[in-house]
C-alpha cells in the first residue's frame, strides 16, 4: 500500500516541482501512523549546478500546500524535502549530465574501474577528459562523484 501512496503523491507533486523549475527525483513514504515520513527528493532537470536554498524552500512550501489540499496520508506525518546530495549513485543519463565538470569513479559492466572528469553527456554517451574518451551510459554498472574539496578555483 505504501508504494501506491508514494506513486499517488508523485503524481500530485510532479507538476508542482516542474513549475518550480526542478525535477522530481523520488517520493518515498516510510513508516506508519504518527511515525510516517514522506521523503521527497528534487533536483535540477539537467546540466551542472545545484538547487539553491531559496529554490528548495519555495518547492518545499509548494509541496506542503499540495499535500495539505489533497491529504493523501491519513493522520500526521513528517515531510522531508531534499536534494540527492553530491555523492549519490549515478545511473541515468540525466544524473551524468548533472555531473559535468566533476570527477567520477566508474565501474563498467565488464569490471573495469576508472576515475575521470565528465566533459559532456549526450545521446547516451559520456565524454571524459581522459582515456577512454567516451563510454556509453549503458556500459556503466556503478558510478559516483568524487568530492574534490581543494579543487582550483574554489569550485566543487
Amino acid at each position: 500500500m505504501v508504494d501506491n501512496v508514494s506513486a499517488l503523491i508523485a503524481q500530485l507533486l510532479d507538476p508542482v516541482v516542474q513549475d518550480s523549475g526542478l525535477w522530481l527525483e523520488t517520493v518515498r513514504v516510510v513508516g506508519a501512523g504518527k511515525h510516517t515520513v514522506v521523503r521527497v527528493t528534487v533536483d535540477l532537470p539537467a546540466g551542472p549546478g545545484g538547487v539553491d536554498s531559496t529554490q528548495l524552500t519555495d518547492v518545499s512550501r509548494a509541496i506542503s500546500q499540495v499535500l495539505d489540499e489533497h491529504d493523501p496520508i491519513r493522520g500526521a506525518y513528517t515531510l522531508e524535502v531534499s536534494t540527492p546530495g553530491a555523492t549519490r549513485e549515478l545511473s541515468q543519463e540525466r544524473h551524468f549530465s548533472r555531473s559535468i565538470g566533476r570527477k567520477v569513479a566508474f565501474v563498467l559492466a565488464d569490471g573495469t574501474k576508472l576515475t575521470e572528469r565528465i566533459c559532456d553527456v549526450a545521446d547516451g554517451v559520456i565524454t571524459l577528459a581522459g582515456n577512454p574518451g567516451t563510454i556509453a551510459v549503458a556500459d556503466v554498472a556503478r558510478a559516483h562523484v568524487i568530492l574534490e574539496l581543494n579543487k582550483a578555483g574554489g569550485e566543487n
